[in-house]
């Protein structure tokens, strides 16, 4: 998931390589049914898992420079995430 500590145009940087590297980013666009809310950390951290999530097997990287954090706990019942992940469900990501 995002870390909270990073600047939103960096994390901006980051969501957007994942997005244009192999993460479904369909579900955060507008309209989209994870576009709420509409920060720059829920869209990263759905972006990034959705990434990792799709990579791993094929040794996908998961540290997007430092702007995201491994978490062994799911994060899925807080508000931040509360959408339907389809393929992805937030589990890990770093």
């Amino acid at each position: 998931m995002a870390k909270p500590s990073v600047p939103d145009p960096i994390m901006q940087e980051a969501m957007n390589y994942a997005c244009g590297s192999g993460a479904d980013c369909d579900s955060i666009q507008p309209g989209g049914p994870c576009s709420q809310p509409d920060t720059v950390f829920a869209h990263a951290s759905y972006a990034f898992n959705s990434y990792w999530q799709r990579t791993k097997s094929a040794g996908g990287s998961c540290s997007f420079g430092g702007t995201a954090i491994l978490v062994t706990v799911d994060p899925s019942e807080s508000s931040i995430y509360q959408c339907s992940l389809s393929s992805s469900r937030m589990k890990s990501s770093d």
